[in-house]
């Protein structure tokens, strides 16, 4: 999947902004791991999960991709189970069908 499968309608205005962003990051392999996870979890996070998930999305992608990726070491402040969540999803890079 390459881009928004899920529609918006039944979402309040704040996850509906975080799921936008989500899948309009700077770089396209962002845009696949925050968007298709958001995708996902959106309707079911805590506003204690979505205030962190804005937080973490403050951060420069490529800060981002490496951290998940293991390339640079994970700052403490974001060594959350959210994190976690996000680091370990796998999106789907299969064409939109």
């Amino acid at each position: 999947m390459t881009g928004i499968s899920r529609t918006s309608a039944d979402l309040d205005p704040r996850r509906r902004r975080i799921l936008f962003r989500a899948w309009h990051r700077g770089i396209r392999e962002m845009d696949l791991i925050l968007g298709q996870f958001a995708e996902a979890e959106i309707a079911s996070l805590t506003d204690a999960e979505l205030d962190e998930l804005e937080t973490i999305m403050r951060e420069e992608d490529n800060d981002l991709v490496r951290w998940i990726t293991g390339e640079k070491p994970l700052p403490e402040r974001h060594a959350t189970a959210l994190f976690a969540r996000i680091a370990a999803y796998r999106p789907d890079f299969d064409p939109v069908r």
